[in-house]
């Protein structure tokens, strides 16, 4: 059975309107097949690999959906606004949970995964960020136990401080003066 792709062709004047073409490709079933069972990546192009591979179903519709929008003038701004606003959103919130313990970091990637669906520099500051973090977390585990638990110390430290020091700054509270207080008074 051959499996049917949509795609969107770019709009084109016709009588004064813009006409909206979708276009559809029968893929027989031996491609498909032979295609998905092509070897997986090694860990190092993991990435190069993400952007080779055709889109699965969730994410063939969602582009898509997205062509159908950019094709009216009127959806690429407002895509365009709302993909800016909701970003812009999701950015500050992580920006602001950053110095307290919780998801700070993780909401900043999100909302650079939100900018990344219609801002090229997005998309090219998260592939950064994306193959970084994936190269420090490989460093990170091949080193030896000794190492792994100064970086979490080290890391632990430093939260720590961030901690105390946004509660001092933002709320006045002291933890350092109030835990020495605490520890005199017994």
């Amino acid at each position: 059975m051959a499996r049917v792709t949509a795609t969107t062709v770019p709009p084109v004047e016709h009588g004064g309107t813009l006409v909206v073409e979708e276009r559809r490709n029968h893929v027989p079933d031996d491609e498909r097949v032979a295609h998905e069972s092509q070897p997986r990546p090694v860990d190092g192009d993991s990435l190069l690999a993400e952007r080779d591979r055709p889109p699965s179903g969730l994410r063939q519709r969602v582009l898509t959906a997205l062509e159908i929008i950019r094709a009216n003038p009127t959806g690429r701004i407002a895509l365009k606004i709302i993909v800016a606003v909701v970003g812009a959103i999701v950015v500050l919130v992580g920006l602001a949970l950053i110095p307290l313990p919780g998801p700070g970091w993780l909401l900043v990637i999100a909302g650079l995964g939100v900018w990344a669906v219609e801002y090229h520099w997005a998309r090219r500051l998260l592939t950064f960020t994306r193959r970084n973090v994936q190269l420090w977390t490989r460093w990170a585990t091949r080193q030896s136990w000794p190492v792994r638990l100064l970086l979490g110390t080290v890391g632990l430290v430093f939260v720590s401080v961030v901690v105390w020091l946004s509660l001092k700054y933002s709320v006045g509270i002291d933890l350092v003066a109030e835990a020495r207080r605490y520890l005199a008074s017994d």
